[in-house]
C-alpha cells in the first residue's frame, strides 16, 4: 500500500491549485481511493483498498473554523486558488475564515466536496482529468 512519504513526494510538486489535477492523478496511481483534508490542522486521512487508512501529521498551527459559512467568498477564494493566485497556506486560512471544515476527494467519481462544521455540503466539484 501507499505511504505518507509517497503522498508527500507527489504533493511536493503542487505549487498552487492549478497543480491539483496532476496531484490527484499521481496519488490515484499510488492506490489512494479517497481522502479527507481537515482545515483546522491541515492533516489528511488517506484511504485505499481493503479498508487501508493512513494519516498525515498536522501541517500547520491550528486554525479556527468560522461558525458561519460564507459560501460566496469561499467560491471566489477557491477560484483564485485554482488559477494559481494563492498558495496552499493562504487557501487553508481562507477556508477556515469562510467556515469550511474539510474537503473530501473521491477518486472513483473524481469529485472534491467541501463541508462545513455541521457536515453540510457547501460545494462539490468535478476534478479535471
Amino acid at each position: 500500500m501507499f505511504t505518507i512519504e509517497q503522498i508527500e513526494a507527489a504533493h511536493s510538486n503542487v505549487k498552487s491549485g492549478a497543480d491539483f489535477p496532476a496531484y490527484i492523478r499521481d496519488i490515484k496511481k499510488l492506490g489512494v481511493t479517497a481522502y479527507d483534508v481537515f482545515v483546522a490542522d491541515g492533516h489528511s486521512d488517506y484511504y485505499g483498498d481493503n479498508h487501508y487508512k493512513t494519516s498525515s501529521p498536522s501541517a500547520h498551527e491550528p486554525l479556527t473554523i468560522a461558525d458561519l459559512v460564507d459560501a460566496e467568498k469561499f467560491k471566489q477564494g477557491l477560484k483564485e486558488h485554482q488559477q494559481g493566485k494563492t498558495d496552499y497556506p493562504t487557501f487553508m486560512t481562507m477556508c477556515a475564515m469562510c467556515g469550511i471544515e474539510k474537503w473530501t476527494v473521491l477518486m472513483d467519481s473524481m469529485t472534491c466536496t467541501y463541508y462545513d462544521k455541521a457536515g453540510n455540503e457547501i460545494l462539490a466539484e468535478q476534478i479535471p482529468q
